[in-house]
């Protein structure tokens, strides 16, 4: 059903950041056709975040997003990207992410972080500064429920008695992790032999520390008797790509400076505020922290986060309003026809057919005249024409 693991996958994860001004009606339907393009066009996995607050990520609810979609594709992943587990009864998600395996009939993945908008965690009374360890409870206790476990457990926030799921998986559906900056995510992913998802793999930072994260999660595997792959590694980035670099710039200047300063309130990867479109972009495509550009800009930065990385799985776009809608779809679309096809060999047997075409000079040409004229004099000997 999904990409060869000696491929590369690539994706979107889709917070989403819609640009206010939009109907938000439409931006969720948008979100929807989003994963129907994404899976016409062989893109394998869409992931749609959870949040409650900040008038820019309006997804409420991954599971209903997912079940939604499943609907209108046929072969692309779903994933909850991600479920706040502090935000939620581990018992309760866990029956309802099994369920959802059962409905997506194993197109779902699954995952986690400890939730990231300050005022999601206040307005339910959480102290953000508990939630990085609630989360560890929480996953403890769900992949203990997905293996078919029965559990007991007190924390001082959920208490679960002899619970046990009443549906058993219908698949191995795969448990991200987020990762940032920090050696948590790393450590977490490792500890369970679940998959990461490098939130800040871009961020010249999270770049650097890239090797030693994966590094951090084969040793925690390893102490807890896991095995654990490259291939299920994503790495997430901004990027919005066009037939050329001006018109990049160009499409990105209607929501690219106004996210990215909307970023530089929530998060400390961000890149903060710039005078101008161009200034920006700059910034973006220079330090790597992301690509807006060309196909080729794109294949160079998929090129050196490999070589960064050490190798990794997927690659995941930043879903973002960077663009009006049909730049958005376009960008997808090419990265589709120029970028997948030359990072995955589709390519290479193609162009060495048109070369050996090309390079054989009119021998083609030259055989079809001749076999045209030995027809023609055929015909007319068998007719008594001269």
């Amino acid at each position: 059903m999904f990409s060869s693991p000696t491929q590369m996958r690539f994706g979107v994860f889709l917070g989403p950041y819609h640009r206010p001004g939009l109907d938000p009606n439409l931006a969720l339907h948008r979100d929807l056709d989003l994963a129907v393009h994404l899976d016409r066009l062989g893109f394998d996995e869409i992931w749609f975040g959870e949040h409650h607050s900040g008038g820019v990520e309006t997804i409420a609810s991954p599971e209903v997003m997912i079940a939604a979609a499943a609907q209108r594709t046929s072969r692309i992943r779903l994933g909850t990207g991600v479920s706040s587990l502090p935000y939620h009864q581990p018992f309760i998600l866990a029956d309802r992410i099994v369920q959802l395996d059962h409905l997506t009939r194993g197109r779902m993945a699954f995952g986690v972080g400890p939730g990231q908008l300050l005022e999601d965690a206040t307005m339910i009374g959480i102290e953000p500064s508990t939630q990085r360890a609630r989360m560890e409870q929480a996953l403890d206790v769900m992949m203990r429920l997905f293996a078919g476990e029965t559990v007991t457990a007190k924390t001082e926030w959920f208490t679960l008695q002899d619970a046990v799921l009443q549906l058993p998986r219908y698949s191995d559906f795969e448990v991200a992790v987020t990762g940032s900056i920090s050696a948590a995510g790393p450590s977490l992913a490792g500890k369970h032999g679940v998959s990461l998802l490098s939130l800040a793999a871009t961020d010249p930072t999270g770049t650097d520390r890239l090797a030693g994260q994966w590094q951090i999660v084969e040793e925690e595997a390893a102490r807890s008797g896991h095995i654990v792959k490259r291939e299920n590694w994503r790495l997430l980035g901004p990027m919005h790509i066009a037939e050329t670099v001006e018109q990049a710039k160009k499409d990105v200047a209607y929501g690219m400076p106004w996210i990215m300063n909307y970023l530089s309130h929530i998060t400390p990867a961000s890149v903060g505020s710039y005078d101008t479109v161009d200034e920006l972009v700059d910034m973006l495509n220079e330090t790597g922290r992301g690509v807006v550009g060309t196909p080729d800009m794109a294949v160079a930065q998929l090129l050196r986060l490999q070589e960064r990385s050490g190798g990794f799985g997927t690659y995941l776009f930043q879903g973002s309003d960077y663009a009006r809608w049909p730049a958005t779809l376009r960008s997808y679309e090419l990265f589709a026809e120029e970028v997948i096809p030359r990072m995955n060999g589709r390519i290479h047997t193609i162009e060495a057919a048109v070369e050996r075409t090309l390079s054989s000079g009119t021998a083609g040409a030259d055989a079809t005249r001749r076999s045209q004229a030995e027809a023609t004099a055929q015909y007319r000997a068998s007719r008594g024409l001269s």
